[in-house]
């Protein structure tokens, strides 16, 4: 069900975008696996998207872990995925660069999903700020 609603909010953002004349959403590159490696490097222009999918069977202990590695200088670029349940989601980075993702996996498929946006796709993934009771 989850999977579902995420995909549905994501076609409906780019239909939305799309009959507004903007570029729709840009696959840049597709990794998918069951098991510990390096993705193969992929370069984006800044902002960009990463969309992910990690499933596993019920009742095995799960883990997957995946890190941003720059592919140029071979630095650690932070946490991209930790995860110990099946689920999805998205995750917006505002730095442009050439990258490889080094996943970390036990007993989990994962697949993920590398999306160059518009800086008015972007705004769609940002949190939206709430005003307090309190603002006036």
């Amino acid at each position: 069900m989850k999977i579902e609603c995420v995909n549905t909010v994501v076609l409906s953002i780019a239909l939305a975008l799309a009959s507004q004349g903007v570029k729709a959403e840009e696959p840049v590159a597709q990794f998918s696996g069951e098991s510990a490696g390096n993705t193969a490097e992929f370069t984006v222009e800044s902002p960009w998207l990463m969309d992910w999918l990690v499933s596993g069977d019920p009742g095995q202990y799960e883990v997957v872990d995946v890190a941003l590695i720059n592919a140029v200088t071979g630095a650690y670029e932070g946490v991209a995925i930790k995860t110990k349940t099946a689920g999805n989601g998205v995750r917006l980075f505002e730095q442009a660069g050439r990258y490889y993702f080094r996943v970390d996996a036990s007993m989990m498929k994962w697949n993920i999903k590398v999306v160059q946006l518009t800086p008015q796709e972007a705004e769609q993934y940002k949190p939206k700020t709430q005003k307090s009771v309190l603002d006036k």
